[in-house]
């Protein structure tokens, strides 16, 4: 099996989960995939993904794993409860070849979120790995190996980057779960204090890891529908978090509606209650000035927020970045692909988003049109004017 444990997953899975448990257990959810690298041929792969998910649906959290959970500060008894009772249900998968595009595949995720949440980063990282289980089945990772020591030796050795911090963010698109393993442990072995964590849980409790994360895009999706009324969505659910962890895991993903909407919501209140925001669109320079700017005009001081950078980032992006921001505010870098998939061969670009909430189409609009995903298009334009957003 590639996925052995329900804890190798993104921590931000369980921490949005709790918030499921408490608030909105009776919210039902669709969610989708999608290869957003041409010429990728996954229809071959199906039995072996169906296989794949059988295996994952058969997995329990262990006693140990559940004694892990209910150490972290942010993770409620309750929660740790029904973890203990929780499994995965195939019945709310379905996997075809597409209908309408040779060679991809459609996943299909829908039933409860509660019950479904945690199929998102399994699937994915399962798929990837099968992926190039089938086209790479020979590779020599001495390339990989060189490549990360480069990274490590980049970072950790030229002066004036001694405070710059990374974490592992790659668990989605890793090249396989052996490699994301061996890399982290290289990783924390070559950086040490540099290393801030990682997003894996699994890892993070294996490796004596910190385990990092807030909340992703499915979360503030999920408020179209949840929220009182759409155009006051993302505020509901940063008021539902805060809720929830009354101040801890305080930050805000900023991008689902791109980052004008978010500064409009993001007022005097949330920036002070919030400890800051992490990037995953647009140009991250513009973005960063444009929040610092923005905690000055609410009287925040910006040297006391956090900056978290997470969009396809590379070891010398994060430090192109650092040096622009140091001392403007505290930062927080986290490298996803370019540490779990740089070992030789293209890395391919897959996603499963949610798409719907409660029956009715929830999306993303972000600052990077190619991440937007949706498949009710009279919606997204919907849903920018009511967001005060150019029609595209």
């Amino acid at each position: 099996m590639i996925v052995t444990s329900l804890l190798d997953t993104d921590l931000y899975k369980f921490t949005m989960m709790q918030v499921v448990l408490h608030q909105y257990p009776a919210a039902q959810v669709e969610y989708r995939f999608r290869c957003r690298t041409p010429g990728v041929d996954l229809v071959p792969l199906i039995g072996r993904i169906r296989e794949e998910l059988d295996g994952l649906c058969a997995l329990r959290f262990t006693d140990d794993e559940l004694a892990y959970l209910r150490g972290l500060r942010f993770i409620d008894s309750d929660f740790v409860d029904f973890l203990g009772l929780f499994h995965l249900n195939a019945k709310y998968v379905s996997i075809a070849p597409s209908a309408t595009a040779p060679g991809e595949i459609d996943i299909v995720i829908e039933g409860p979120w509660l019950h479904t949440i945690m199929f998102e980063v399994p699937l994915l990282a399962i798929v990837n790995e099968l992926y190039y289980r089938a086209t790479q089945p020979d590779l020599d990772l001495a390339e990989g190996r060189a490549r990360l020591r480069a990274k490590i030796a980049l970072l950790h050795d030229t002066p004036g980057y001694e405070r710059v911090r990374i974490a592992d963010y790659g668990t989605r698109r890793r090249f396989s779960r052996a490699w994301h393993e061996e890399m982290l442990a290289t990783l924390a072995e070559g950086l040490g204090t540099q290393l801030a964590g990682t997003s894996n849980v699994l890892l993070a409790m294996r490796q004596g890891l910190v385990p990092i994360g807030s909340m992703a895009h499915e979360y503030l999706q999920a408020f179209q529908s949840l929220g009182p009324r759409l155009r006051d969505s993302q505020t509901a659910a940063l008021e539902a978090w805060a809720r929830e962890y009354r101040g801890d895991l305080g930050i805000a993903l900023s991008d689902v509606y791109g980052l004008d909407a978010f500064l409009r919501d993001f007022d005097m209140y949330f920036c002070k209650l919030f400890d800051g925001a992490r990037h995953d669109s647009g140009d991250p320079f513009t973005w960063g000035d444009r929040v610092l700017s923005h905690y000055v005009a609410n009287r925040v001081d910006p040297r006391t927020k956090t900056l978290v950078f997470s969009d396809s980032l590379d070891i010398p992006r994060v430090m192109d970045l650092y040096r622009h921001f140091d001392g403007r505010c505290l930062l927080s870098f986290g490298v996803g692909t370019n540490l779990t998939n740089d070992v030789g061969p293209a890395p391919i670009n897959i996603v499963i988003k949610m798409t719907r909430c409660n029956g009715q189409p929830v999306a993303k609009i972000s600052d990077s049109p190619g991440k937007n995903m949706s498949d009710d298009l009279e919606y997204v334009g919907y849903l920018r004017k009511v967001f005060g957003m150019s029609v595209a």
